[in-house]
């Protein structure tokens, strides 16, 4: 093989300091110029997940060491054709809790919720009625392939919510259940997380994208 080709088929990628989700975004770069080998360092273990999951699904093979004072180096090697999978949307997540569960094909029912209020007024009320909204989603059909929590209504996967045990029987029914991990950090409840996984907004924003419907409490 020509050394020089092959050099200007690989690249270094720093993501330490980046916030989520702009190692992923980095390493998408890296890959999509014809990039064969790339090697990314990154300086959490939520973006090394995040890395590692989008690659394989862009049918990457993934090696990687660390933590080495702080860093994680992972090597990426392209297949034949590294690309996403058409039948598979990226999925990652924004903190090292994260599940490492696919989550469904894309081009069927969302659920989004982006408060922890269901409608105008009381603000206990609109908690009490939000909750029992998710506790009827399953008694509605189809049921929906993805439910999205972002801004408050992070709050359904924490512990004080009582619509867990209805996110863990809908979970259990094949419904992904995902959080915002940006979300979660302002609000001080990553680690109150019960239920579900963490992910992006670039994630979000991917899943309503190949949505074949959107279905938001007003």
């Amino acid at each position: 093989m020509n050394w020089m080709f092959w050099k200007k088929k690989t690249a270094r990628v720093d993501c330490c300091g980046l916030s989520c989700p702009q190692p992923v975004l980095a390493v998408k770069d890296a890959l999509e110029a014809g990039n064969r080998l790339v090697e990314v360092v990154v300086d959490n273990e939520a973006a090394k997940n995040n890395v590692t999951r989008f690659a394989q699904d862009r049918n990457c093979t993934v090696t990687g060491s660390g933590p080495e004072t702080g860093c994680w180096t992972l090597m990426l090697k392209a297949g034949r054709v590294c690309r996403r999978k058409q039948a598979a949307p990226e999925h990652y997540s924004c903190a090292s809790a994260a599940s490492t569960a696919s989550i469904g094909s894309g081009g069927g029912l969302v659920y989004v919720i982006s408060s922890s209020s269901m409608g105008q007024g009381s603000d206990d009320l609109g908690w009490a009625l939000l909750q029992t909204y998710v506790q009827t989603i399953h008694k509605i059909t189809p049921l929906p392939e993805n439910i999205l929590l972002y801004n408050e209504g992070v709050r359904l996967v924490a512990e004080e919510s009582g619509a867990l045990k209805a996110l863990e029987q809908l979970q259990e029914q094949g419904v992904e259940v995902l959080a915002c991990g940006t979300c979660l950090n302002f609000y001080e409840l990553t680690f109150a997380l019960k239920v579900g996984r963490i992910t992006d907004m670039y994630e979000i924003m991917s899943t309503v994208n190949n949505a074949a419907k959107v279905v938001s409490p007003s």
